[in-house]
């Protein structure tokens, strides 16, 4: 069994794990700050940017199951998300035909980054005709032969990733693993 943490707007990294036959969503893990768990990186006109589902701070964040963190809308990350994604990828091919069904997610406030990470994964997988990777309830105790990737990190660039055309190719290097709205928006369904 594979075992992945929770990743918002997932890397094309992270979406090749979980789409595996053997692969879980551990939501029952601690939460780890400043992870994939509430951030994904996009392609812009200006190199790559780090987008944040804010979420609540407190004293015991780390002892916090990832089920369990509240999000904060008091700093409004959804519009700057929203407008960050419209700047970037708004002359892509795919954007228009793709767009709208992202929008509601930077319009409603869930009261969990859970339930609205987990909306996201349906989304995508809705539109690409995928399979929804499972989702644990509990912590998962990995056990001798899975493959625990719950530490690995999933964002930042990775060599040897297949390059694919980008809206800003012709002035900027491949950012490669973006969130899965980077090859959604350039490229269309992806063949996996």
């Amino acid at each position: 069994m594979k075992i992945l943490p929770l990743a918002y707007l997932g890397s094309l990294e992270w979406w090749r794990e979980a789409l595996s036959e053997d692969a879980i969503i551990d939501v029952g893990e601690h939460f780890i700050k400043q992870t994939a768990r509430n951030r994904c990186d996009i392609a812009t006109a200006s190199g790559r940017m780090s987008l944040t589902a804010n979420v609540i701070k407190g004293a015991s964040i780390h002892k916090k199951a990832v089920k369990d963190m509240r999000l904060d809308y008091s700093k409004r990350w959804q519009h700057q998300h929203a407008v960050a994604i419209r700047s970037a990828y708004k002359s892509s091919p795919y954007y228009d035909y793709y767009a709208h069904h992202f929008e509601p997610f930077f319009e409603r406030e869930e009261e969990f980054l859970y339930d609205y990470t987990r909306g996201l994964v349906e989304r995508v997988c809705k539109i690409e005709g995928w399979r929804v990777p499972a989702f644990s309830e509990e912590y998962i105790v990995a056990r001798q032969g899975d493959v625990d990737l719950r530490t690995h990190n999933f964002l930042g660039a990775r060599e040897g990733m297949e390059n694919y055309w980008q809206v800003f190719s012709e002035r900027l290097p491949f950012e490669s693993n973006c969130s899965i709205l980077d090859h959604l928006f350039n490229e269309g369904k992806m063949k996996l």
